[in-house]
């Protein structure tokens, strides 16, 4: 990775935490920490890794596998604790089927070559691993809001938000197969802490009403296991040789007899 690719993208994370500690990102982080509270406690094995450090905050607290390492491309000097590993996320240094839970919080939007990432991630996974990905929802409010903002370069705007059904084919590419999706957040981005808890009541009626609108989803999908079962050759008996040598033998036997009893 080039030096001035590496500065752009510390510089890139350093924005998306600010915006996360602040305003709207709190809001969100707050709904975040919530599904992925009732998501990882069950999800079992030795080893979780977290794909992307956009949150300085501990997203795997509720965790119960112990051993946990969060990996990005990069650290910000300014927050409060880095990443535990420095790698390029296209290029995992994990061994093949090493790794039980792998979790993208937000980092297929802001990475240039997600397919990539998610081959990574099918090759670091044990058979039966999952993977818990955090996503923005461009057929959303938040969507709408990205189109308007993307040109300012403001943070999460100017990601490449991908939607459900699009993320489900790549997966099913990799043999996958999708075990849930959930959407949530369905109030508007706004700043206004006020009206911001005043809107509340959207989230009650969004999950009922139009549960495909929110404005960011959670999807967990299962690595899918091929297992080839060998099948044995049926031998089939060559019935009619067999049924011929019978006959030529029964027939025989008369002959024989007669020339047994001539002589």
């Amino acid at each position: 990775m080039a030096k001035t690719d590496y500065r752009k993208r510390c510089a890139e994370r350093w924005r998306l935490r600010q915006w996360y500690d602040q305003g709207l990102g709190q809001w969100l982080l707050e709904a975040e920490r919530r599904e992925l509270d009732g998501i990882l406690p069950n999800l079992f094995g030795y080893h979780l890794v977290q794909v992307g450090h956009m949150v300085a905050q501990d997203l795997l607290h509720s965790s119960r596998i112990s051993h946990r390492v969060v990996l990005d491309s990069s650290a910000a000097e300014e927050a409060a604790g880095g990443p535990d590993l420095l790698a390029r996320p296209d290029a995992l240094p994990l061994q093949r089927d090493s790794v039980d839970v792998v979790v993208l919080p937000h980092i297929l939007e802001f990475e240039a070559h997600p397919h990539e990432l998610l081959r990574e991630v099918e090759r670091v996974l044990v058979a039966e691993g999952h993977v818990v990905i955090l996503g923005f929802n461009p057929w959303s409010l938040w969507g709408v809001w990205r189109l308007l903002r993307r040109r300012r370069g403001h943070p999460p705007w100017y990601g490449v938000f991908r939607g459900v059904l699009r993320l489900k084919d790549w997966l099913a590419l990799l043999g996958f197969d999708v075990v849930m999706v959930r959407n949530y957040f369905y109030r508007p981005p706004l700043r206004h802490a006020g009206l911001m808890r005043r809107l509340g009541f959207l989230e009650r009626l969004g999950r009922r009403w139009w549960p495909y609108l929110g404005g960011a989803y959670v999807l967990v999908a299962r690595k899918r296991v091929v297992t080839l079962t060998p099948i044995k050759p049926r031998w089939r008996p060559r019935r009619r040789l067999v049924q011929v040598d019978l006959a030529r033998r029964v027939s025989r036997r008369p002959q024989l007899r007669e020339r047994l009893d001539d002589r």
